[in-house]
Formats: structure tokens, sequence, C-alpha cells
């Protein structure tokens, strides 16, 4: 784990931190992440040997591409927003300067860095996450969609559904920190990024909220902001939180169509 994280990774949370490393040489088998975004590259294998791990064919290739981010995202987004929220640290991620490792299976097992990044004390939120959100997973979601032919909005999705618990568990950490409340808003809150120069926020989207009886009780239940495409893989299906899950359409099959429609995007 990279030292500065230790304070904030501790015990349960230790395997969190460990999914970026920072060494002056990258370890064996870690391919840069430039590299796999080059046409013709190793990203369209990355997508056909995660295709076989979930016995998935050629034909359709987005809800390969979508849990594949879904593990991506894992991995990458604990270390980084603890810097970059708690700590205010940003570490350099763009794809350039960012390896990843990867099973056999074509899923992430960790990302390395070679240099340490920059303290960034007072530099605003677009300023602290640029590195993670327009140098590193805007061109790889860019490749992505050009490969798989998937929306875009779904891969920022699962980006969104990883990145709002991180940032719930650092308010309580911090014991509501009016920094990181100011960060969840401006990353997933704020429809338009103007001061950022990138116009609409990719991360942005509506969490609608339905009720679930439970015990006698009415529950609240907010669900994803987009679907992630995972129940089209093979022996799987929608889950809980899914706005598309039969259970969560508010206007039956005229939803269903209308959300499908939008996972095309």
């Amino acid at each position: 784990m990279i030292p500065l994280l230790a304070p904030i990774f501790r015990g349960e949370l230790a395997h969190l931190g460990e999914g970026l490393q920072c060494a002056r040489t990258p370890p064996p088998g870690a391919v840069r992440v430039a590299d796999l975004l080059q046409p013709g590259s190793r990203l369209a294998e990355v997508l056909r040997t995660h295709a076989r791990f979930r016995r998935h064919g050629d034909a359709d290739q987005r809800a390969v591409a979508s849990a594949w981010t879904l593990r991506y995202a894992e991995v990458l987004l604990p270390p980084v927003v603890a810097a970059a929220s708690m700590l205010h640290h940003v570490f350099p991620l763009s794809a350039e300067q960012t390896w990843v490792r990867l099973d056999g299976n074509g899923d992430v097992v960790d990302f390395h860095i070679v240099e340490l990044g920059e303290s960034r004390r007072g530099a605003s939120t677009a300023e602290r996450y640029a590195p993670l959100l327009r140098e590193h997973l805007a061109p790889l979601f860019d490749a992505l969609a050009g490969l798989a032919r998937i929306a875009p909005k779904i891969l920022w999705g699962n980006v969104s559904r990883h990145l709002e618990p991180i940032l719930d568990q650092g308010l309580q950490l911090t014991g509501g920190s009016a920094g990181i409340a100011q960060d969840r808003t401006w990353l997933l809150y704020e429809a338009e990024w103007p001061g950022a120069g990138t116009g609409a926020n990719p991360l942005h989207g509506t969490r609608r909220e339905v009720t679930r009886r439970h015990e006698g009780r009415d529950i609240p239940l907010r669900l994803h902001r987009q679907c992630c495409l995972y129940h089209l893989l093979p022996g799987e299906g929608y889950c809980g939180a899914c706005p598309l899950a039969p259970q969560n359409r508010k206007d039956g099959v005229e939803e269903a169509a209308q959300q499908t429609q939008e996972s095309h995007g």
C-alpha cells in the first residue's frame, strides 16, 4: 500500500487501499493504460478474454465491457478518491502514467504508478479529479464505446455506482467533512461542469426511489442511475437496485422499452 494511504485503509479496509501501488518500475506483466488504447490494441483482446470467462459470445460486447469496467472502478477508485478528497493529494493517473495488471480472465488485479504525485491543498474538485476523470477514464471509455458499441453513460454510471459509497464512507470517517461533501455534490449532483471546461457532467444522473415492503414496513430504495447490463450475461439477472428490473419499472412495458432504448445510447 502507498504509505500516505495507510492511516485511512486500516483493518477491514486495508485491501481497498492496495489497488494502487507506487514504485519506480511497474511490475512484470503490467501494461500501460495508454498502450491498451492504441488502435488495434490489446484492449480488444482483453474484452475477448473476458467474454470467454463470462461464457458470452462475440456478437454483443456491451455487457462484457460494462462488467469489466465495474471491476476496473472497484479497484481504482478507493485509493484515488481517498487521496483526492480526504488528503487533497493528486496521483499522476493519466493513461500515459498508469499501468494495470490483469489476470487470466482479463480482470483488473491492481494499478501502478511510478511517481507519487503532489499535495494540492486549496485546489478545486475539478483540478484534483482531472487526472482520473479527464486523462484516464475519458479516453478509456471512448475506446470501449468504439470497440463494444456501448453507451458511454453506462460506463460512467458504473463509476458513479462505486464513487458515491466511497465518498459517503469518507464523510462518515471524517465526521461530515465539508470538503468531501462539496466534492460529492460536484462529482455526482451537478448536472453541468462549466468551470471545468467539460460541459455536461457524465457522472450525473437521476436516482429514482421505489418502496419495498419488508417485515410490515415500507422501506425506500434508491435505484442505480444506469443499468449496467449485467443481466445480459449468461446465467445472470437484474440486481435489486436496477432501474430496468421488472419490480422497479414504474410504467410497465412502456417504461421498460424506454429504459432499454436509453441503454443503447
